[in-house]
């Protein structure tokens, strides 16, 4: 899997995806959030779960949960158990298996390629995008939401403290004289990130679905913006090409950015901080997102 990987260059909008199957339905999901791709490992169920929680395995040591998306998002499958496939995956510092039916190739894409015209329509809630490629409809699913409605206990690991959160934004005075402009595909996402600002008193706050958006919004010339929390993937422009075009530009280079990232790894890091991102926090350490706004916030003054 990992030699399979193709380099592309930072802030280019480009990005991978490794294609595999539920059925007949083609579906995708990021290269950097796949560790690796394995036969049929076996599992030992676990009671009083979610349908789709098949159980754990073992994999060199490490137990890591499964997740049968064919079970999640009812889809028939005629593939038994045995001849599917598991994509090992590995965001916001857990890792776990889904269970697929095969896995097809990897993409290398453009943000421009992702078609959110029916998302939250038609799309229903647990898929983000169309992928359009070789005459396929390929689905980009909401992983963060999947395993969200799989495991609700993990919703309590992100709770913010008010007090703590309060107290950090009180070296800015009002929080409120900022305005922070968020950009974020997935709506379950977005409003954890605004139920954290708002914790610690940011209440002047907009929303954007994607990087094309916030880049249209920073240009508005009857408006202002104090700093930038941008998602990595997204449609029409990513976040890291987004952080470069804000950093090269002459009006908008000392606005602060924070990449915010359900991926935890170093390349991501190095990625962000390579574009000129101020700060990367992912959805773990949201606890120290007001906290990291604050800091950043206090020194541009």
């Amino acid at each position: 899997m990992q030699d399979e990987k193709i380099l592309t260059e930072v802030g280019t909008n480009e990005w991978q995806v490794v294609v595999f199957m539920l059925g007949s339905q083609p579906f995708a999901i990021n290269v950097d959030k796949t560790r690796e791709i394995l036969r049929w490992p076996g599992v030992r169920p676990v009671p009083k779960s979610h349908p789709a929680m098949r159980g754990i395995t073992t994999i060199r040591g490490e137990v890591i949960p499964l997740v049968d998306l064919r079970i999640y998002l009812n889809i028939e499958s005629p593939v038994p158990d045995e001849q599917s496939k598991l994509i090992v995956a590995e965001f916001n510092r857990m890792k776990l298996g889904f269970v697929v039916d095969g896995v097809d190739r990897i993409y290398r894409i453009s943000a421009e390629e992702l078609d959110s015209s029916l998302t939250g329509t038609f799309l229903g809630e647990n898929a983000l995008y169309v992928i359009k490629r070789d005459g396929r409809n390929i689905l980009l699913l909401d992983y963060e939401r999947i395993v969200q409605i799989v495991n609700p206990q993990m919703a309590e690991a992100f709770k913010v403290d008010a007090d703590h959160a309060k107290k950090v934004s009180s070296i800015l005075g009002d929080p409120n004289r900022y305005k922070i402009l968020v950009a974020e595909d997935s709506p379950l996402i977005r409003r954890l990130i605004q139920d954290a600002l708002a914790e610690g008193g940011f209440h002047n706050v907009e929303l954007v679905g994607h990087g094309k958006a916030a880049w249209d919004r920073l240009n508005d010339e009857d408006d202002h913006f104090d700093l930038l929390i941008t998602d990595i993937e997204m449609p029409k422009l990513d976040g890291l090409g987004l952080t470069r075009k804000v950093k090269e530009s002459p009006r908008h280079k000392n606005i602060p950015v924070i990449v915010f990232s359900s991926i935890v790894a170093e390349d991501i890091k190095r990625k962000a901080q390579s574009v000129g991102a101020e700060a990367q926090i992912s959805k773990p350490e949201i606890p120290f997102l007001v906290e990291t706004v604050a800091r950043l916030l206090k020194e541009r003054e």
